[in-house]
């Protein structure tokens, strides 16, 4: 358990560093502010990418899971039922404003095989995962995250 969290934490490291992009908060990709003591409340620190499958590596590279803070992606935070682009907080594309989604499972399964192809100029320039298995992992975990 510790091991995967431990290479869950570098791919998120490398994943955001290879994307050139960042949150908008002072904040890092665990949530807290930089030299912010270690120990808090899971109340206070939110969903933690320890308990992610191994196969959420990739989304956590331009995604966090912590309410409020986006990266390169919006925040995955509550996302499982919410209207896509419903983050007053994050710049969506035109496309994934005008998709009217609400993200289900069927939605982020389809969207998730394969996201230019379901909405056509989408920032999200992830290829897919064509992997059935693990877009339900994926999208299990998803619906924890809130």
């Amino acid at each position: 358990m510790r091991r995967t969290a431990v290479v869950l934490a570098l791919s998120a490291s490398l994943g955001l560093a290879a994307c050139s992009g960042g949150s908008s908060s002072s904040q890092d990709q665990a949530g807290t502010a930089p030299g912010a003591a270690a120990e808090a409340s899971p109340a206070e620190t939110g969903p933690s990418l320890a308990s992610a499958p191994a196969s959420f590596a990739m989304c956590s590279s331009c995604h966090t899971i912590r309410k409020g803070m986006n990266a390169v992606g919006p925040s995955l935070f509550g996302v499982y039922g919410r209207k896509s682009a419903s983050l007053t907080d994050y710049a969506y594309s035109d496309a994934i404003k005008a998709s009217g989604k609400t993200w289900d499972e069927a939605t982020l399964d389809t969207y998730l095989t394969a996201p230019m192809k379901d909405v056509p100029g989408t920032k999200m320039t992830f290829a897919g995962q064509p992997d059935a298995a693990k877009r339900k992992e994926i999208i299990e975990f998803l619906k924890t995250v809130k």
